[in-house]
């Protein structure tokens, strides 16, 4: 399809503005406008994700576009749209016609400001074995640190709720706009200045508002702190509707109240996932290591004071494309190789010879893959590459939605099967067992078997190969090469890397099959 305008590519511009991220956040993404490749006029008949069906959100009939109410909204978007500001076409521009991608942003550049790891506390807590540094306070988030810390657990979990119901809370509004069909404001009024390509969906409820809605209710319980600039940045998303003369206020107000509603539904999801027992307490801290005591090849913490282990109830949230049982049975890896094996000795001699051998290539490799403290992480660096396959694709927002929503599912879930079986062998870091071995990354403060990183890519690339097949071999070399990254920075094993993309790669599989049941594909 034509494209409007040729801007800077998304992923590019995004890197630039997280170096930013850790006092303000700022817009970033240069959005290229496009024409939608399809409308997908069935989209409110697809299955939804959380919801029992596309109508559990009632949304009432809009007025008649005949009656004196509408032609009064008509007359309002007129005078909105005939001459907007210069800052008004900013924010027109800002937005785009697709804000999943721009809310898909904003999220990553709260993770990278929210990922700063605690400092030790002025008074450490004495456990039995040792004092650990303080974790935030969910019923404090000013506080010292400050909630949530957005660690890789924490954010793989953020994505997925602001995608997943999103993609529910579209398919929602596509069932609301077919049913009472009620067009753009610019088909009842010739006379009304459209800046933005104009589809044939319909335009009541609008979709940006569904997307503003959503996004700014839950990304406001994820990230508590920043509830006024989510309510600011929600508010400029509606607005520009209006000064873009594809909206009436009853068609964003109409938006804006579904996706809130379905914003609630998800979260009341989240207060029961058990993520609020994922950091854990003292008392769990101490009996992991009484259960691992006089025990040899196991791992510990290597910072100074040590530091409690991250996310040691991760693998008991509550999933989403797979059971809470599978996670221990299906999920569950063979154990690592025995110290002494033959496949331990190579392993452990590669990065021996790694840590004085390195090439250039494999240390940018390294460090392009790094997604430590103060950046999107992991999961993230798959949705920036997402965003950007998406956006050459031209998908209209429900399309775009669907994608980020299997991914960060499939991630998440993948993310749960590694640290289940991270806390179930509790296996060591390269650098617990030979202290020679010198890392050029931030050594990750938990065991080692399997690979986070390479969890998460095996599934992000699974996922992503499954809705662009015929980019299916750069997604793997890239999950490939994301998995490798953590053998050339000396943080991991590669059995660790291998094991965490199979992983990955199976948990997606689920993903996929539900994605391949829900309608949208027939």
């Amino acid at each position: 399809m034509k494209k409007l305008h040729t801007l800077f590519p998304l992923s590019c511009l995004l890197l630039m503005v997280l170096s930013s991220c850790k006092k303000e956040i700022e817009p970033g993404m240069r959005l290229s406008i496009y024409e939608y490749a399809s409308v997908d006029a069935d989209g409110g008949t697809w299955d939804p994700i959380l919801l029992t069906s596309a109508t559990q959100v009632a949304v009432p009939a809009p007025s008649d576009p005949a009656s004196a109410e509408y032609l009064a909204e008509l007359a309002a978007v007129k005078a909105a749209s005939a001459s907007p500001t210069a800052e008004q076409k900013k924010l027109i521009d800002y937005w785009g016609n697709n804000g999943v991608l721009r809310w898909s942003e904003i999220a990553q550049m709260l993770v990278a400001k929210y990922f700063l790891l605690p400092a030790p506390a002025a008074q450490p807590v004495q456990t039995k074995y040792t004092h650990y540094y303080l974790w935030p306070d969910p019923a404090n988030p000013g506080a010292y640190p400050q909630f949530p810390f957005s660690s890789p657990p924490y954010s793989s979990r953020a994505y997925a709720y602001l995608t997943a119901g999103t993609y529910d809370a579209l398919i929602a509004c596509w069932h609301y706009k077919y049913l009472y069909n009620r067009q753009a404001p610019s088909r009842y009024d010739a006379g009304i200045s459209v800046l933005l390509p104009l589809s044939d969906l319909p335009a009541y409820p609008s979709e940006d508002a569904v997307i503003a809605g959503y996004s700014r209710t839950m990304l406001s319980w994820l990230f508590p702190l920043e509830a006024a600039f989510l309510a600011q940045k929600a508010q400029e998303h509606i607005n520009s509707r209006l000064w873009a003369g594809t909206n009436t206020s009853s068609d964003l107000a109409a938006g804006d109240s579904l996706g809130t509603a379905i914003a609630k539904i998800f979260i009341n999801r989240g207060k029961g996932d058990g993520m609020k027992n994922t950091l854990g307490t003292f008392a769990q801290y101490d009996s992991i290591y009484d259960a691992w005591a006089g025990k040899n090849h196991i791992w510990k913490s290597l910072e100074i004071p040590p530091r409690q282990p991250l996310a040691i109830n991760f693998g008991h949230v509550l999933p989403w494309t797979i059971s809470k049982e599978e996670v221990k049975t299906t999920f569950r890896l063979p154990p690592p190789p025995e110290p002494g094996s033959p496949e331990y000795e190579a392993a452990l001699e590669e990065l021996r010879s790694m840590t004085k051998k390195a090439t250039k290539e494999e240390k940018q490799i390294a460090h392009k893959w790094d997604d430590g403290p103060s950046t999107y992480g992991p999961p993230g660096h798959w949705n920036a590459i997402a965003c950007q396959y998406i956006h050459d694709a031209t998908m209209n927002p429900l399309r775009a939605a669907r994608v980020l929503a299997y991914m960060n599912m499939a991630i998440q879930d993948a993310g749960i099967c590694v640290w289940d079986n991270k806390y179930f062998y509790y296996y060591p870091r390269p650098t617990n067992v030979d202290p020679d071995i010198k890392t050029i990354l931030g050594i990750p403060n938990f065991p080692a078997y399997p690979s986070g990183h390479s969890g998460f890519s095996g599934a992000a690339a699974t996922v992503l190969s499954y809705f662009f097949p015929q980019h299916a071999a750069t997604f793997t070399d890239l999950a490939k090469e994301a998995s490798l990254s953590r053998v050339y920075g000396c943080i991991h094993w590669r059995f660790d890397c291998e094991t965490g993309v199979s992983l990955g790669e199976q948990v997606a599989q689920r993903a996929i099959a539900m994605a391949q049941a829900d309608g949208a594909d027939n």
